[in-house]
């Protein structure tokens, strides 16, 4: 029987509980019409809120994890589903979603693979099997564990940046807060690759020097003082402004957009991680600054997320992996992200041997 990772029910209420790991046995799937069986993982910071019992739909045996990279193995009996045998694939980390830009088209709403109610699939298992449909071939530029690190963040951070931002445009200002996570990595590679001015706030100057590497034109520490009136001291003289914010964090990043963006900058929030509310502020209004909620995006969006990557042969950033599911590293992992200590995705490499995909 094949194996998988999913949390352990034990005592106690959401946002106080730390519910363990433990390995669970899964059926051995048996592809329907035009379904696959695939494999492969990565952390998101959905995962971490899951063990907190801090995200909708938060069950127990449904194998965790929504990143998945792999080679098919068996198909359902339709064409389309047989052609993609032997093939490597990346997977579409949710359903419901086919292509409207307003949202998902499906009244039950959007269900992300991983670790809840609402979808029994998960990635941090042997196999996984959904419909052949959500699959895309995998750039050949990318290992296993690029690969593995790309579909959700990706995919967030492509609708963030090119669908939300509306300033995806080469020569445009952009900012991305919180520099070392996955979907501002995303964002940095993707506005760098589309030649973008980009430029990151982080905590650490050690991940602020690394995204200078990766392209981003400078960058500040959102713990000094004053330090939007340092970022704009940064930007080029013939435009000194920022066109667009592309925050994770929520918190004050309205009343600090009104100092940094132009009239009618953009500010496009795919998380608040400080806290569940910001405030909207008058002098926002006055410069006709625009508030946009953005999260993870259409399957059309994914497939152009993936040809992007494809086309301009872009890298996603991999802090740390770890083999197989030893749940003493699976932990490690969930540390690291706990303490935001990672720079890039965390993976979990799967098969018989590291880099190597089992299905």
């Amino acid at each position: 029987m094949p194996s998988a990772i999913a949390i352990k029910q034990i005592p106690g209420k959401p946002g106080h509980v730390y519910y363990p790991l433990e390995e669970i046995t899964i059926p051995t799937p048996e592809p329907k019409e035009n379904e696959a069986a695939i494999s492969a993982a990565a952390l998101n910071h959905r995962d971490l809120f899951i063990r907190q019992h801090l995200y909708p739909g938060t069950t127990f045996s449904v194998p965790l994890l929504a990143d998945g990279v792999g080679t098919v193995t068996s198909t359902g009996s339709s064409p389309s589903a047989r052609a993609w045998l032997n093939k490597r694939v990346l997977l579409n980390p949710g359903t419901g979603w086919a292509s409207s830009p307003d949202g998902p088209e499906n009244p039950a709403g959007y269900a992300i693979l991983g670790g809840t109610k609402f979808n029994p699939v998960g990635t941090l298992a042997d196999v996984a099997t959904l419909d052949a449909a959500e699959l895309e071939a995998c750039p050949e530029h990318l290992s296993d564990e690029e690969a593995a690190a790309l579909p959700l963040t990706g995919l967030t951070a492509w609708r963030a940046f090119f669908v939300k931002s509306g300033n995806a445009l080469p020569g445009r200002n952009i900012l991305v807060t919180g520099i070392g996570g996955g979907v501002a990595l995303m964002v940095l590679l993707f506005g760098v690759a589309r030649g973008c001015n980009v430029y990151v706030t982080s905590g650490s100057a050690e991940k602020i020097e690394r995204a200078v590497g990766l392209g981003a034109k400078g960058g500040v520490s959102y713990k000094e003082e004053g330090w939007e009136k340092k970022l704009k001291g940064l930007l080029p003289k013939e435009r000194p402004y920022f066109d667009a914010i592309v925050d994770g964090a929520g918190g004050d990043v309205v009343g600090k957009g009104v100092k940094l963006l132009k009239a009618g900058g953009i500010i496009s929030i795919y998380g608040m991680t400080v806290a569940p509310k910001l405030p909207f502020l008058m002098q926002a209004v006055l410069q006709n600054i625009e508030v946009r909620g953005s999260t993870m995006g259409s399957r059309k969006e994914f497939a152009d997320m993936v040809q992007f990557v494809r086309e301009h042969k872009i890298r996603p950033i991999v802090s740390r992996s770890v083999h197989g599911m030893d749940i003493a590293q699976l932990d490690g992992l969930f540390e690291d992200m706990k303490n935001a200590s990672q720079f890039g995705k965390l993976v979990v490499t799967l098969g018989e041997k590291k880099g190597e995909s089992k299905l």
